[in-house]
């Protein structure tokens, strides 16, 4: 009887105390404070700001204008967590990173979902119906802006490449207006035309004596 008691005591005790650690730590991490995932949300605290002037109040303007940035500024907080969050379950599961990380993901992720309900009642306060698709808008607004940022840096790029495979820009042709100083015709476009005119002189003359003769 002592023998079979032994084991079933031993087991006992190790899911015992399995059971309480897990349970004081579960109430120590719902207590804690997480670092933020995210920096302090400027835009949402610019159309605060511009929300509750009243000497002299914002336009209505104004006002939309900040909350399609806020939403611009919740596309990329969206876009950043579904990059990140597979990555950091895939690095929870084998232990590389902590729990901290990973609940302040989480807690980033539920207060995304808060912020963007509120974004959607603020637009369908302006326009009935805007908070359908100012997500969509901000979405197609940052697509815009990334191509025109890559446009911009073209040129900036192109140096670059030169400027490390030692490629030597290609001079640009000479057109006939650099021919011209100041209105003036330049000394070797002025031999030119003075060449071509006692050219087309000789061959008048020429042409002339002929008929003379043929006179």
């Amino acid at each position: 009887m002592a023998s079979v008691l032994v084991p079933v005591a031993y087991i006992i005790i190790i899911f015992g105390g399995l059971f309480v650690f897990s349970y004081f730590y579960r109430k120590h991490t719902s207590t804690k404070a997480f670092e933020p995932y995210f920096p302090t949300h400027a835009e949402r605290n610019a159309y605060i700001t511009l929300l509750q002037k009243t000497d002299p109040p914002a336009n209505d303007a104004l006002l939309k204008s900040a909350l399609v940035r806020r939403a611009m500024a919740d596309v990329q907080r969206v876009l950043r967590i579904r990059e990140d969050k597979p990555a950091l379950q895939n690095l929870l599961q084998k232990g590389s990173i902590g729990d901290d990380l990973w609940n302040s993901l989480i807690a980033a992720e539920k207060e995304l979902e808060a912020e963007i309900m509120e974004v959607v009642a603020e637009a369908n306060s302006f326009v009935e119906g805007w908070g359908q698709v100012i997500f969509p808008t901000a979405n197609e607004m940052l697509a815009n802006e990334k191509m025109r940022a890559v446009f911009e840096r073209t040129n900036d790029l192109k140096a670059e490449l030169e400027a490390k495979y030692e490629i030597k820009p290609k001079p640009a042709p000479e057109s006939s207006a650099s021919k011209t100083i100041n209105g003036l015709l330049s000394p070797t476009a002025a031999s030119e035309t003075n060449a071509s005119s006692d050219n087309e002189g000789s061959v008048t003359s020429k042409s002339g004596k002929k008929t003379k003769k043929r006179k």
